[in-house]
């Protein structure tokens, strides 16, 4: 199977070579699989290095017999909020069900000849990337047909950050369908023992776990991803960023899709004469077919050599460039307008809560909204300890 891997930018201090993800760990869990009729959730971040983990334990004997996929497919390369059908993987022909179209969670018949169902994939470490939704339909599927979910942990690129207002559950949507803040500072199985504990599920069972931990892994460890987890997330530099700049899919503004530069540059036309900087977003098949601003030039910021330490220092999601862009905008009132295009989301859906836009339309200083947040965040933090399986 073809993997995408990230260009390497930075001069961080990554953990890479000191960690062993769960997936790479195969002596603890092949023994467990063997005679067993595996099922697989996963995309192209499914790896033991550079093999994809499908590959790797066919090669080891183990029965699996059938593939389920997330947002963008199996394969990455589906254009994020595209419907991905149902498939058979040319390489192996075991067939793929796709859990991101009709299907949003494993049917009755889909675990009937399931011993035991395998979960490897990438996550960021905040609200709106969607795989979180994915775990949590696949848990319930499990709890309710008594079946074991077995978690192949992976770092979470984003975990020195515990960020953002807690969500609303009135916004509840497919961006953001549990009471956490912005981001949340969880592993997938970390997260997977808050959605069992929290009673996240509408089923009343519990979902039979078995995590295969990340060795000598800490929260406040850095660690560069391999592959790239999604189509828009290509660089090390767009994953540090992803917290902050993802807010810009809920304003008038191009956040680089339609660029090789997803979430490290934003723009729009109507910044023309205030900023030198510019680009064209073009039409990118898996990635962005119709970006907004299309063929258009934008002007606006060039996040692309942004200081990554600094952001990790913060230890805050950047407020800076949202409020700047909105203060030099000459077309404030049409700054949150959704009517323009669908490419642009709910700024309340994303971020969580009614008060930012009028904080933001309104001037309101970054310390005065972080001392809105405040109070969640406290209350989630202690929430978040009973389920840590690594230290801070």
């Amino acid at each position: 199977m073809n993997v995408t891997f990230l260009k390497a930018q930075t001069t961080l201090d990554y953990c890479n070579d000191r960690i062993r993800t769960g997936a790479e760990q195969t002596e603890r869990y092949v023994p467990y699989l063997k005679g067993k009729r595996v099922a697989i959730l996963g995309n192209p971040s499914t790896v033991i290095k550079d093999k994809h983990l499908v590959d790797s334990l066919l090669s080891l004997g183990i029965q699996i017999v059938k593939i389920f996929g997330p947002e963008h497919g199996f394969r990455g390369n589906a254009s994020n909020g595209t419907e991905v059908s149902d498939e058979i993987d040319q390489q192996t022909q075991i067939p793929i069900i796709s859990l991101y179209g009709n299907k949003k969670k494993p049917s009755n018949q889909d675990l009937k000849d399931v011993d035991i169902f395998i979960y490897d994939v990438q996550d960021m470490g905040v609200r709106f990337y969607t795989n979180i939704n994915t775990l949590r339909d696949i848990m319930e599927a499990c709890a309710e047909n008594s079946k074991e979910l077995m978690i192949l942990d992976r770092p979470n690129p984003n975990a020195y950050l515990i960020d953002g207002p807690i969500l609303d559950m009135k916004h509840k949507s497919g961006i953001g369908q549990f009471p956490l803040p912005i981001a949340h500072g969880l592993t997938t199985a970390e997260f997977a023992q808050m959605v069992n504990g929290e009673g996240w599920m509408a089923t009343s069972k519990k979902c039979k776990l078995k995590i295969i931990p990340v060795e000598n892994y800490k929260h406040n460890m850095l660690y560069r991803l391999p592959v790239s987890p999604s189509p828009n997330l290509n660089t090390e530099q767009s994953i540090l960023l992803y917290p902050s700049t993802c807010l810009f899919e809920g304003v008038k503004i191009n956040h680089g899709r339609g660029t090789d530069f997803p979430f490290t540059i934003l723009g729009s036309p109507v910044y023309k004469g205030i900023y030198s900087f510019s680009f064209t977003p073009v039409s990118k098949k898996g990635m962005s077919e119709t970006p907004l601003f299309m063929n258009e030039m934008c002007y606006g910021l060039d996040l692309r050599s942004y200081n990554l330490q600094e952001l990790v220092n913060s230890k805050q999601i950047n407020l800076t460039w949202i409020k700047e862009l909105y203060e030099k905008s000459p077309e404030k009132d049409k700054f949150f307008d959704q009517s323009f295009s669908k490419q642009i989301g709910s700024i309340e859906r994303l971020v969580g809560v009614d008060a930012f836009r009028t904080q933001i339309e309104n001037g309101v200083s970054e310390a005065e909204i972080r001392k809105s947040w405040a109070p969640g965040l406290a209350k989630y933090k202690i929430m978040r300890k009973k389920y840590l399986i690594y230290k801070d």
